[in-house]
């Protein structure tokens, strides 16, 4: 399953997006089976456009994106509620760059009792368990 985000623009005289639940029937509904689309949210405040939402059963990233722009296109141009509004693109987002300016906003982490800092997939040291010990 892939979540491809469609950023949508509005242009001179768009009227306001419909609801979630208005814009998730109207998705669903002109979306083919063979889309397989399963699921659609809308993020109507997003800066700086709006997001549609889309999930979608692929065996690849290029057919999932495809798809995507085929049914968004399809409900820009069917659905008057949609009028003014363009689709600028269709993507399936990268996560590595969210990831990196999530750590880096969140500083080390918490201090354990004996001084350490643990880090934000827990503390440092032997990630197989306890140290290794010497046997007497």
């Amino acid at each position: 399953m892939y979540l491809v985000h469609a950023r949508l623009a509005a242009l001179g005289g768009a009227a306001p997006l419909p609801s979630r639940t208005r814009v998730r029937a109207l998705v669903l509904g002109r979306a083919r089976p063979e889309e397989r689309v399963e699921h659609v949210s809308l993020h109507a405040h997003a800066l700086p456009h709006p997001v549609l939402g889309l999930y979608l059963l692929a065996d690849r990233l290029s057919e999932a994106e495809a798809a995507a722009r085929a049914v968004c296109r399809r409900v820009l141009r069917d659905c008057p509620e949609f009028d003014g509004w363009s689709l600028l693109e269709a993507q399936v987002p990268l996560m590595a760059p969210l990831l990196e300016q999530d750590l880096s906003l969140s500083g080390p982490g918490p201090r354990a009792l004996d001084g350490t800092v643990q880090g934000p997939f827990g503390p440092p040291g032997n990630p197989s368990g306890a140290p290794e010990r010497r046997r007497k």
